[in-house]
């Protein structure tokens, strides 16, 4: 494959060579339908999920726009905002702008809350051809009389719906008033509730729809299990599933910030690498968390929801949800971090008793029932801290050997049984650790 693909679409030679670099051979769908419709200045309602492309469907042809369209922005002008939920979606999109644009003479600047805005400021009194921002700090600088947006000719909403779920609508609303009425606006949604399709037709006019949202391509993808087990003993079984040596990168899903806390430090302290990030901490421990991850030194990250979107990390094995979410349609979200790029995945959830209606969501929304997996606590896993592991040469800590349910009488361990669920019987003489395939 050539960049000419690439081509076909109407993108010119400076930024098909800069996809090129990035090894971008092949248009996804949604590039394939957007990019055409984006460089004739159409607005674009587009649902899609992070993993599809959807950054470069629409930077790639912002990009072009503003290159072909004027001369780079004068001093206090932004002429093209998007605007994301998090600051680790902003960073990500902003590196994306910088590395589809290195071959054109366009400025890019990324501000968020959480890090001093003083660097911010000095971006913005220079003049920005693309401004990535979260709402609230940019609010925060437009009240301060330092972020201009009467030039803004393109706008781009990604993440509506975490942009909701966020309590940023009336931020959104604020910032999109202060924008000329003639412009080129992209709306792109995970999911498209009532709200997030109210807020469409407030700010698209006449839009094209693309709809590239996974109805079964992730389930079909990612192998999906659940493990009934008691809240009080989920740790513990989450410890000796994350022991499978087949275990390379995990997420593990928690719904509060003090629950991904907990699980990590629960983690730690058995000897299992691992990274929590959540809204509470701090920009620079998030950034840390997210590079220790993807180099390796942590092979476990515990997110919340709003803290994963976003976030674009290839190799990750295995998902597990420690708690099931509220929404069935996060769930779909979380597995879809596993199983990217045409490669197969594992999909593991807790479930107590409480989540059992959760479960029942779940497999409604993806009509079919997740196969039932047995894992019986090991009671070397109990009240049990051992030291932390040594360093491989890589950096990356060594894991402990995992503790399969049948090494218990070698090791001379008593085994507790766990009561079994209704719903276990047909896994009768597996593994304790494995799926009944």
């Amino acid at each position: 494959m050539t960049d000419s693909l690439f081509a076909d679409l109407g993108i010119i030679e400076p930024l098909c060579r800069a996809l090129a670099a990035v090894d971008y051979q092949q248009p996804t769908p949604i590039q394939t339908q957007a990019i055409p419709q984006l460089l004739a200045g159409k607005d674009l309602l587009g649902i899609a999920q992070t993993g599809t492309g959807k950054t470069a469907a629409f930077a790639v042809p912002i990009l072009q726009r503003l290159s072909q369209n004027g001369p780079p922005a004068a001093a206090d002008t932004v002429r093209a905002l998007i605007l994301a939920p998090t600051r680790e979606l902003a960073i990500q999109i902003g590196e994306d702008f910088e590395a589809y644009g290195r071959h054109v003479n366009l400025r890019v600047a990324t501000i968020f809350g959480g890090v001093g805005q003083n660097p911010q400021v000095a971006a913005l009194r220079r003049g920005v051809d693309v401004l990535i921002a979260t709402p609230g700090r940019l609010l925060d600088l437009m009240s301060q009389r330092h972020a201009r947006l009467d030039k803004v000719s393109m706008l781009v909403l990604d993440e509506a719906d975490r942009l909701l779920d966020m309590g940023f609508i009336r931020d959104v609303r604020r910032i999109v008033s202060a924008l000329p009425k003639a412009r080129q606006s992209l709306l792109f949604s995970a999911t498209m509730p009532s709200e997030v399709a109210t807020l469409a037709r407030e700010i698209l006019r006449d839009p094209v729809r693309i709809d590239v949202s996974p109805k079964t391509v992730t389930v079909d993808q990612t192998d999906q299990h659940v493990v009934f087990v008691e809240n009080g003993d989920k740790r513990q079984v989450l410890t000796q599933l994350l022991r499978d040596p087949d275990v390379t990168r995990a997420i593990v899903f928690t719904r509060t910030k003090h629950g991904a806390n907990r699980v990590q430090q629960q983690l730690d302290r058995v000897g299992i690498a691992a990274e929590a990030i959540h809204g509470n901490k701090s920009q620079n421990a998030r950034q840390r968390a997210l590079e220790s991850f993807k180099n390796g030194k942590a092979w476990v990250l515990v997110a919340t929801d709003i803290a994963a979107r976003g976030i674009d990390i290839d190799a990750v094995s295995h998902v597990f949800n420690f708690e099931l979410p509220h929404e069935p349609e996060s769930y779909v979200h979380r597995i879809g971090r596993t199983g990217r790029a045409g490669a197969s995945g594992i999909a593991t959830s807790l479930c107590d008793s409480s989540e059992r209606p959760r479960l029942r969501a779940i497999e409604k929304l993806i009509r079919r029932p997740i196969s039932v997996m047995q894992v019986e606590i090991d009671a070397s896993e109990r009240d049990v801290a051992p030291a932390r592991p040594a360093q491989s040469a890589s950096g990356r800590a060594d894991r402990p050997a995992p503790a399969r349910s049948n090494n218990a009488a070698a090791s001379g361990t008593p085994r507790r049984r766990r009561r079994r669920s209704p719903n276990q019987g047909r896994n009768e003489g597996r593994s304790a650790i494995w799926s009944n395939r």
